[in-house]
């Protein structure tokens, strides 16, 4: 368990390992989630973090390609 003081300014530093879990670093933004049981710090990760996670080894598909089959799999059911 780990623990930090509230400034006047309402402020506090997370502590190493809480840092170290979440993997934030300075600048990085974290969201607080209230709960009846208390808080959850969760570290909001920027959309291009993902860039490059999810592996296809295809062919190259084109968006008219997607955007047809995003069209047929809408009508399938």
């Amino acid at each position: 368990m780990f623990e930090s003081s509230i400034t006047v300014k309402g402020q506090t530093t997370l502590p190493k390992a809480v840092r170290d879990s979440l993997a934030v670093k300075a600048g990085d933004r974290v969201r607080y989630v209230i709960l009846d049981e208390g808080v959850l710090i969760m570290p909001v990760r920027p959309t291009s973090r993902l860039f490059g996670s999810l592996k296809y080894d295809g062919p190259p598909v084109s968006l008219e390609d997607m955007d047809r089959a995003i069209s047929e799999g809408a009508i399938e059911e």
